[in-house]
C-alpha cells in the first residue's frame, strides 16, 4: 500500500526559516535594551582610572565603594521615598479610577458607550508634555498643590488612565455574565458584584496596569522638575543633581544611576508573569 506524502506545507517551512531571523532581532533588541544597563552597572564596581583606560572592560579588581557611598547618602534616601510616595499614589488613584470608569463601559449597555471609549483611546495619543504648561498654572496657581506630592501624582495618574481603561475594559468585558447573574440572583447588590466577583476576577490586570502606572512615575522627569523643589525632589531629578555636582566621578555617577533605576526593575521583573497573563486577557477580550 503505497502513500503519497505532500510537500511541506509553506507556514511550517516559513516558520523554520524564520525562527533565526527571529532570533537574531530578539537578540538584538535585547543588546540594545540590557546594554546600557549593564555597562552602567559593571563600570559602578570601578574606579574612574579603570574607566578612563579601558571603558570597554570590566571590573579588575571589583569595588564596592561607589555603590557604597550611594546607600550610605541620605540625599539618595530622600529622593528614593519621595519617588515611592508620589509612584503609589499615582497606582493608587490611576488604578482605582480607571477600573471604576472600565468596569460600566465593560458590563453596562448605555447610550453613547462607545464614544465615551473612544475618548479614552485618543487619550493615548497626548503624552503629558503637550499640557505641560496649563498643568503647571493649574497646579500652582489654582489648586496650590506646588511643591507637593499629590500635585505631581494627581497629572500622572490622569494621563496614565487612558491605557489602564484600554486594557481593563475587554478584560472585564471577558468575564462571565453568569457569575454576575447568579450573583444578583442570590441578593448581592451591584455595588457587591464589582468588589466581590469583578474585582477579584480582574486581579491579573489590575496588577498589569499598576506595574505601569508605578514604573511610569518612578521614570517621570519632566512634571516632577517643573512642580518639586528641594526636599520634594525624586530620583530621577536627584540622578540629575549628583550628575551635575559630580561630574568628574564618572563610576559614582554610574552606580548612583544603577541603584535608582533598581526598584522599578525588580516590580517589572518580580510581576512580569502577571503582567503577561493580564495582557493576554485583554486581548482575548
Amino acid at each position: 500500500m503505497s502513500t503519497v506524502t505532500g510537500p511541506a506545507t509553506p507556514a511550517r517551512t516559513g516558520g523554520r526559516l524564520a525562527d533565526p531571523a527571529v532570533a537574531v532581532v530578539a537578540l538584538a533588541v535585547v543588546a540594545v535594551s540590557v546594554g546600557p544597563v549593564v555597562y552602567g552597572a559593571l563600570n559602578g564596581f570601578r574606579s574612574n582610572e579603570q574607566i578612563a583606560s579601558d571603558p570597554a572592560g570590566l571590573p579588575s579588581p571589583w569595588r564596592l565603594d561607589n555603590y557604597t557611598t550611594v546607600l550610605t547618602n541620605p540625599d539618595f534616601w530622600r529622593y528614593a521615598a519621595n519617588s515611592m510616595v508620589v509612584a503609589a499614589l499615582t497606582t493608587l488613584v490611576a488604578v482605582g479610577a480607571g477600573v471604576m470608569a472600565a468596569y460600566p463601559l465593560a458590563r453596562y449597555r448605555f447610550r453613547l458607550r462607545e464614544p465615551l471609549f473612544m475618548v479614552f483611546v485618543l487619550g493615548l495619543l497626548f503624552p503629558l508634555a503637550t499640557a505641560i504648561i496649563p498643568l503647571f498654572v493649574l497646579i500652582t496657581r489654582d489648586l496650590q498643590l506646588s511643591n507637593t506630592w499629590w500635585g505631581v501624582a494627581l497629572p500622572q495618574a490622569a494621563f496614565a488612565l487612558p491605557v489602564t481603561v484600554v486594557i481593563l475594559r475587554p478584560f472585564l468585558m471577558a468575564l462571565p455574565r453568569e457569575l454576575e447573574e447568579a450573583a444578583l440572583i442570590d441578593g448581592a447588590s451591584r455595588l457587591g458584584v464589582f468588589w466581590r466577583i469583578a474585582l477579584p476576577l480582574s486581579l491579573p490586570a489590575l496588577i498589569t496596569v499598576g506595574v505601569l502606572a508605578f514604573v511610569g512615575s518612578w521614570n517621570s522627569y519632566l512634571l516632577p522638575l517643573l512642580l518639586l523643589q528641594g526636599e520634594m525632589r525624586t530620583l530621577p531629578l536627584g540622578v540629575a543633581d549628583y550628575s551635575t555636582q559630580y561630574s568628574a566621578d564618572t563610576a559614582g555617577v554610574l552606580a548612583f544611576t544603577t541603584v535608582a533605576t533598581l526598584p522599578a526593575l525588580i516590580l517589572f521583573l518580580a510581576l512580569q508573569g502577571r503582567i503577561v497573563n493580564g495582557l493576554q486577557g485583554a486581548v482575548k477580550g
